[in-house]
């Protein structure tokens, strides 16, 4: 998880007089403070497994499900990412995909960031440790984490298996912070991500209707009351400026049947919209090509969230546990770090943004190296396929045929960037 450890927002929100925050900036102070924060305060909100799941004990879906809900009574976590719940075998299909495209001519470097309780560093170190120890020796695995507790989490999980100690650290820091990338490093490199654009923080835009310009939204305080509301202004912040920019221009063939539609709906009625944009997204990606300009990019979320109640295009689902039960909420503006926001990835708009990034990062930095006469690519990958191309799925297979890791979280996809070399 990332995010940028800063003085609390909400102080500034009492007094009426103060000045109006960015939504994203609200969202981030909710998700990330260091005191108040969704993941500073309940970091346990993450589930660890002791022992991995054995699929081939399991009758099939009916049985996968009902492990499923005893292991969430058991451990009262918020949740269990999919790189636990298919340990090791999801962790072993990043080594293998890392391991076939990785530039041999310069030692490993893996960047992972918000690496939760750190069962995916372990894992990839495991893999690459016996199928490719030329490869480990020089390695180095760096996690970049916001939250002290999940950091160290990450060191006790990683550092029980004593040959890694060498070979992983973690930078107890905001991702999103470009001092603490250092100096511009521009050896190749992989950047992990899993689901962690999910929780950066968001933009909201609003238009009365398709003949008036987008507006941004910010957050004030009524003065005779503690309620939050949003005011919507001529956009004026540069990030929402630039991601309006990518979002108008995005190439038709790139936009999907649904949005379109929608657009076309907006245009003939001439009704307001709102949309959600992944200015936090924008600010992450070109650090890390200004930090990293050759880097590969390994990112998996979801492109689709259900029951979502809070309106808007691209709208975030806001959970909280309240008694051990999970409840959607229909506002964000009630959250003060006891609930978790979390966005669907536009991957389409995401690859959009990924090239903007690149190219800003780089054409700021004026860089001319062997990597710019590589071709480089991104692809977007359903999970099912990624694993079918770079897992052991016999592993995750029940009695009955039923595979999870190829069967659930359909509304999960990769991005993958990378270089091709001409030999």
């Amino acid at each position: 998880m990332v995010g940028r450890t800063s003085r609390s927002l909400f102080s500034k929100l009492n007094h009426s007089e103060g000045p109006a925050i960015l939504v994203r900036d609200f969202i981030r102070d909710a998700l990330y403070h260091p005191s108040h924060g969704y993941f500073s305060s309940k970091s346990e909100a993450i589930g660890f497994l002791p022992e991995p799941i054995s699929f081939s004990k399991l009758k099939g879906r009916r049985h996968y499900m009902q492990r499923l809900s005893d292991l969430y009574k058991e451990s009262d976590v918020s949740w269990f990412t999919p790189v636990e719940l298919f340990k090791p075998w999801y962790g072993y299909a990043l080594a293998n995909y890392i391991l076939k495209n990785y530039n041999s001519k310069f030692p490993l470097q893996i960047f992972e960031i918000g690496g939760g309780t750190g069962t995916c560093a372990k894992n990839i170190l495991d893999y690459l440790k016996i199928q490719g120890p030329v490869v480990y020796d020089k390695m180095k695995y760096i996690s970049i984490e916001i939250s002290r507790a999940l950091a160290n989490a990450q060191l006790k999980t990683v550092h029980s298996e004593r040959m890694h100690k060498s070979h992983f650290s973690v930078e107890c820091r905001d991702a999103c912070s470009q001092e603490g990338w250092g100096k511009v490093d521009e050896n190749p490199c992989f950047v992990i991500m899993l689901e962690v654009l999910d929780n950066q923080p968001h933009d909201l835009i609003y238009k009365v209707n398709s003949s008036f310009p987008w507006l941004e939204t910010r957050l004030l305080k009524r003065p005779e009351s503690e309620v939050l509301v949003e005011i919507h202004k001529p956009v004026e912040d540069p990030w929402i400026q630039r991601c309006i920019k990518i979002l108008e221009h995005e190439k038709p063939e790139l936009t999907s049947w649904l949005a379109s539609m929608k657009k076309f709906f907006h245009k003939g009625f001439r009704v307001s919209r709102k949309a959600w944009i992944p200015t936090g997204c924008m600010q992450l990606l070109e650090g890390l090509y200004t930090s990293h300009p050759n880097l590969s990019l390994i990112i998996c979320d979801f492109n689709i969230l259900p029951d979502v109640q809070v309106p808007g295009e691209r709208a975030p689902l806001v959970a909280k546990k309240k008694d051990g039960v999970t409840v959607d909420l229909s506002s964000y503006l009630d959250v003060k770090g006891d609930a978790d926001i979390f966005f669907p990835t536009d991957f389409q708009l995401l690859r959009q943004i990924d090239r903007h990034c690149y190219s800003s990062a780089r054409a700021n930095m004026q860089i001319h190296d062997d990597f710019s006469r590589a071709q480089r690519q991104s692809l977007i990958v359903p999970v099912s396929e990624f694993m079918k191309k770079y897992a052991d799925f016999s592993k995750t297979q029940t009695m009955d045929g039923f595979n999870p890791l190829l069967d659930d979280y359909s509304n999960m996809q990769f991005f993958l960037s990378k270089y091709f070399y001409n030999s």
